[in-house]
């Protein structure tokens, strides 16, 4: 909490209540509405943003009771290979240049808005030593942290889609990865920052999701539209929207085209040198803002199963 920022804000508050009430009692027609309007105005106005800031403030304390998973790994060459295939996601945020390994990455860095450090956390040894396989796990599916509360800016509304497998892969991956100092400073959210999550929707900001009650198990891996479900529920939803038709503009990451025509126009072979290639058949290079980086070491076949599961579901009209 910005504690110097909080009480300035509430000391200008009393401040302008007082000037506000001095300019009232003086009797005087043209101080009242001199001063005394201004000075009520501003008092209201640090009014409600000390209000607002103690709102966004209870929801970046609140305590999530998700219980840490008892899942532990148990690392092998294997699963490390697989959890580099979903690692590769991570670096968009978690590493400055977009790349492994994860030694993470100042959302805003010095030139950005003035709400506070907000640090997308260096995942390398360096930071997550400490962390269990559990709290780690928790982080990724279910967006809490190891305090209890909520995270910011996380996708764990598609990672909580990873199965029990997978995200034991992907943290055994995190574990061998070399320790990058220094470790993640920690947030520290300023007065407008806490204001702004109090008057935008949560899950714009805030990452904290349900607790997983039971296990999740993935479809057998292979190129069927089953598995391809999968996987776009994991990579595809948080730019193309939950139906892939389309991402809306101004909500979170930046929106993405819809991924229910391709199948019209583009064969699955096609598709797998589109993702690997970022460019279309007809010569045209993909938009800017597709990561087709972070898909490298999926396979032909994870491709393809994401072709399948978009031919199935059939066109659907833009998203608006």
């Amino acid at each position: 909490m910005d504690y110097p920022g909080l009480a300035l804000v509430i000391a200008s508050c009393l401040l302008f209540g007082f000037l506000a009430y001095r300019s009232i009692k003086a009797g005087r027609r043209w101080v009242q509405l001199a001063a005394g309007i201004p000075c009520v105005l501003l008092a209201l106005l640090f009014g409600a943003a000390t209000v607002l800031a103690l709102v966004g403030y209870a929801k970046l304390s609140e305590q999530h009771p998700n219980p840490v998973s008892q899942l532990t790994v148990v690392s092998t060459p294997a699963m490390i290979a697989n959890g580099e295939r979903f690692a590769r996601s991570c670096a968009g945020c978690h590493s400055a240049n977009g790349n492994l390994p994860l030694s993470g990455h100042n959302f805003f860095g010095s030139d950005g808005p003035p709400i506070g450090t907000l640090w997308a956390p260096n995942l390398t040894p360096a930071h997550l030593a400490d962390w269990s396989d559990g709290e780690i796990i928790r982080a990724i599916r279910e967006g809490v942290g190891r305090d209890g509360r909520t995270l910011m800016v996380m996708p764990a509304s598609s990672f909580r889609n990873l199965s029990d497998e997978d995200v034991l892969s992907l943290v055994a991956y995190l574990r061998s990865q070399p320790a990058v100092e220094p470790a993640s400073p920690p947030r520290q959210i300023s007065v407008l920052g806490a204001i702004l999550l109090a008057i935008v929707p949560p899950d714009f900001f805030l990452s904290a999701q349900p607790p997983l009650s039971s296990a999740v198990i993935a479809p057998p891996r292979g190129p069927t539209a089953a598995y391809g479900g999968y996987l776009t529920r994991i990579e595809c939803q948080g730019c193309h929207a939950a139906n892939l038709a389309g991402g809306p503009a101004g909500e979170g990451p930046p929106p993405g085209p819809n991924l229910t025509t391709i199948p019209q126009w583009v064969t699955a072979d096609e598709f797998v040198t589109l993702l690997r290639t970022g460019r279309f058949p007809d010569g045209r290079l993909i938009g800017p803002n597709m990561p087709i980086k972070y898909l490298e070491k999926m396979s032909d076949d994870d491709i393809r199963a994401i072709y399948a599961y978009l031919r199935q579901g059939g066109v659907l009209p833009d998203n608006k």
